[in-house]
Protein backbone atom coordinates (compact mmCIF):
# COMPACT_ATOMS: atom_id res chain seq x y z
CA UNK A 1 0.00 0.00 0.00
CA UNK A 2 1.03 3.33 -1.14
CA UNK A 3 1.11 7.00 1.37
CA UNK A 4 -2.37 8.37 0.88
CA UNK A 5 -2.81 12.31 1.21
CA UNK A 6 -5.52 14.48 1.62
CA UNK A 7 -5.17 18.12 0.80
CA UNK A 8 -8.04 20.54 1.78
CA UNK A 9 -9.02 23.79 1.80
CA UNK A 10 -11.25 26.47 0.47
CA UNK A 11 -11.55 27.66 -2.67
CA UNK A 12 -8.57 29.94 -4.16
CA UNK A 13 -6.39 28.82 -0.91
CA UNK A 14 -3.38 27.10 -3.11
CA UNK A 15 -4.36 23.71 -1.93
CA UNK A 16 -3.36 22.58 -5.31
CA UNK A 17 -0.19 24.04 -5.34
CA UNK A 18 0.48 22.56 -2.57
CA UNK A 19 -0.67 19.17 -3.75
CA UNK A 20 1.63 19.61 -6.86
CA UNK A 21 4.63 20.77 -4.08
CA UNK A 22 4.12 17.17 -2.38
CA UNK A 23 3.91 15.43 -5.47
CA UNK A 24 7.34 16.46 -6.67
CA UNK A 25 8.59 16.08 -3.31
CA UNK A 26 7.43 12.24 -3.40
CA UNK A 27 10.69 11.82 -6.30
CA UNK A 28 8.32 9.06 -7.97
CA UNK A 29 6.66 9.31 -11.60
CA UNK A 30 3.37 11.37 -11.16
CA UNK A 31 0.17 10.82 -13.01
CA UNK A 32 -1.91 13.41 -12.51
CA UNK A 33 -5.31 12.82 -12.51
CA UNK A 34 -8.09 15.18 -13.50
CA UNK A 35 -11.64 14.72 -12.48
CA UNK A 36 -13.03 17.92 -14.33
CA UNK A 37 -14.81 17.59 -17.94
CA UNK A 38 -13.77 20.16 -20.71
CA UNK A 39 -16.81 22.54 -21.90
CA UNK A 40 -14.96 24.35 -24.85
CA UNK A 41 -17.97 26.44 -24.53
CA UNK A 42 -17.26 27.45 -20.75
CA UNK A 43 -14.23 29.72 -21.72
CA UNK A 44 -13.33 30.65 -17.92
CA UNK A 45 -13.41 27.21 -16.91
CA UNK A 46 -10.98 26.17 -20.02
CA UNK A 47 -8.61 29.16 -18.65
CA UNK A 48 -8.84 27.07 -14.71
CA UNK A 49 -7.87 23.98 -16.63
CA UNK A 50 -4.81 26.09 -18.62
CA UNK A 51 -3.44 27.23 -15.78
CA UNK A 52 -3.17 24.14 -14.14
CA UNK A 53 -1.29 22.26 -16.83
CA UNK A 54 1.21 25.50 -17.53
CA UNK A 55 2.20 24.99 -13.84
CA UNK A 56 2.57 21.27 -14.32
CA UNK A 57 6.18 19.64 -14.96
CA UNK A 58 6.24 18.38 -18.49
CA UNK A 59 7.44 14.99 -17.84
CA UNK A 60 3.93 14.60 -15.67
CA UNK A 61 1.18 12.49 -17.15
CA UNK A 62 -2.36 13.49 -17.51
CA UNK A 63 -5.23 11.59 -17.04
CA UNK A 64 -8.60 11.94 -17.43
CA UNK A 65 -10.57 10.34 -15.23
CA UNK A 66 -14.33 12.30 -14.36
CA UNK A 67 -15.85 8.99 -13.60
CA UNK A 68 -13.71 6.42 -12.98
CA UNK A 69 -11.79 7.28 -10.33
CA UNK A 70 -11.40 3.97 -8.82
CA UNK A 71 -10.54 1.95 -11.78
CA UNK A 72 -7.84 4.19 -12.51
CA UNK A 73 -6.72 4.02 -8.44
CA UNK A 74 -6.65 0.14 -8.64
CA UNK A 75 -4.72 0.29 -12.12
CA UNK A 76 -1.19 1.96 -10.04
CA UNK A 77 2.04 1.03 -9.67
CA UNK A 78 4.35 1.40 -7.03
CA UNK A 79 6.89 4.19 -8.21
CA UNK A 80 4.19 6.21 -8.72
CA UNK A 81 2.45 9.12 -7.22
CA UNK A 82 -0.75 9.67 -8.46
CA UNK A 83 -2.56 12.92 -7.48
CA UNK A 84 -6.22 13.50 -8.04
CA UNK A 85 -7.34 16.88 -8.20
CA UNK A 86 -10.18 17.48 -7.46
CA UNK A 87 -12.76 15.53 -5.40
CA UNK A 88 -15.66 17.92 -5.40
CA UNK A 89 -15.36 17.60 -9.09
CA UNK A 90 -15.29 14.23 -8.89
CA UNK A 91 -18.67 14.12 -6.72
CA UNK A 92 -19.95 17.02 -8.57
CA UNK A 93 -19.81 14.37 -12.11
CA UNK A 94 -22.74 12.36 -9.90
CA UNK A 95 -24.88 14.91 -8.42
CA UNK A 96 -27.40 12.93 -10.66
CA UNK A 97 -26.98 9.39 -9.38
CA UNK A 98 -29.65 8.37 -6.89
CA UNK A 99 -27.92 8.36 -2.59
CA UNK A 100 -27.88 4.77 -2.81
CA UNK A 101 -25.96 4.28 -6.18
CA UNK A 102 -23.61 7.03 -4.50
CA UNK A 103 -23.24 5.66 -1.69
CA UNK A 104 -22.34 2.26 -3.77
CA UNK A 105 -19.78 4.30 -5.76
CA UNK A 106 -18.10 5.66 -2.13
CA UNK A 107 -17.87 2.64 -0.72
CA UNK A 108 -16.09 0.98 -3.66
CA UNK A 109 -13.65 4.10 -3.59
CA UNK A 110 -12.70 3.76 -0.11
CA UNK A 111 -12.61 -0.18 -0.16
CA UNK A 112 -9.87 -0.04 -3.22
CA UNK A 113 -7.30 2.35 -1.62
CA UNK A 114 -5.62 0.30 1.22
CA UNK A 115 -5.19 -1.76 -2.19
CA UNK A 116 -3.68 0.53 -4.07
CA UNK A 117 0.15 0.55 -4.70
CA UNK A 118 1.26 3.94 -5.57
CA UNK A 119 1.49 7.09 -3.48
CA UNK A 120 -1.54 9.01 -3.78
CA UNK A 121 -2.41 12.94 -2.92
CA UNK A 122 -6.06 14.14 -3.05
CA UNK A 123 -7.29 17.37 -3.59
CA UNK A 124 -10.47 17.93 -1.86
CA UNK A 125 -12.77 21.17 -1.27
CA UNK A 126 -14.35 22.68 2.23
CA UNK A 127 -17.59 23.39 1.19
CA UNK A 128 -19.34 23.42 4.76
CA UNK A 129 -17.75 26.92 5.55
CA UNK A 130 -20.34 28.87 3.84
CA UNK A 131 -24.29 29.28 3.77
CA UNK A 132 -26.09 26.64 3.26
CA UNK A 133 -27.31 26.27 -0.39
CA UNK A 134 -30.34 27.79 -1.36
CA UNK A 135 -31.03 24.88 -3.76
CA UNK A 136 -31.16 21.13 -3.32
CA UNK A 137 -28.99 19.83 -5.91
CA UNK A 138 -26.41 22.62 -3.87
CA UNK A 139 -26.83 20.66 -0.31
CA UNK A 140 -26.45 17.55 -1.76
CA UNK A 141 -23.21 18.69 -3.74
CA UNK A 142 -22.05 20.01 0.24
CA UNK A 143 -23.20 17.15 2.11
CA UNK A 144 -21.74 14.20 -0.45
CA UNK A 145 -18.54 15.84 -0.80
CA UNK A 146 -18.19 16.78 3.11
CA UNK A 147 -18.70 13.20 4.47
CA UNK A 148 -16.54 11.88 1.47
CA UNK A 149 -13.46 14.24 2.82
CA UNK A 150 -14.31 13.57 6.34
CA UNK A 151 -14.27 9.79 5.51
CA UNK A 152 -11.29 10.57 3.56
CA UNK A 153 -9.94 12.08 6.72
CA UNK A 154 -9.56 9.46 9.09
CA UNK A 155 -7.74 7.26 6.36
CA UNK A 156 -5.42 9.34 4.82
CA UNK A 157 -1.61 10.47 6.60
CA UNK A 158 -0.82 13.18 6.77
CA UNK A 159 -3.84 15.47 5.87
CA UNK A 160 -3.76 18.97 5.68
CA UNK A 161 -5.46 22.27 5.28
CA UNK A 162 -4.20 25.06 3.29
CA UNK A 163 -5.50 28.58 3.94
CA UNK A 164 -4.00 32.19 4.74
CA UNK A 165 -1.45 31.22 2.73
CA UNK A 166 -0.32 28.63 4.74
CA UNK A 167 -0.52 24.30 4.99
CA UNK A 168 -1.22 22.72 8.63
CA UNK A 169 -0.67 19.24 9.39
CA UNK A 170 -4.17 18.33 10.88
CA UNK A 171 -2.34 15.20 11.70
CA UNK A 172 0.05 17.10 13.67
CA UNK A 173 -2.18 19.37 15.41
CA UNK A 174 -5.11 17.91 15.17
CA UNK A 175 -7.25 15.33 17.04
CA UNK A 176 -8.98 12.75 15.19
CA UNK A 177 -13.05 13.10 15.39
CA UNK A 178 -14.78 9.92 16.59
CA UNK A 179 -16.11 7.87 13.52
CA UNK A 180 -19.38 9.03 11.79
CA UNK A 181 -22.33 7.28 13.09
Amino acid sequence: MGKIILVTGAARSGKSEWAEDLAIKSEKNVVYIATATQNPDDLEWQERIQKHQQRRPQDWITLYVPMKLTAALAQSQADTCLLVDSLGTWVANFLEEEDLVWENIVREFLDILPLVAADVIFVGEETGWGVVPAYPLGRKFRDRLGALVRQLGTICEPVYLVTGGHALSLSLLGVPLPAAK
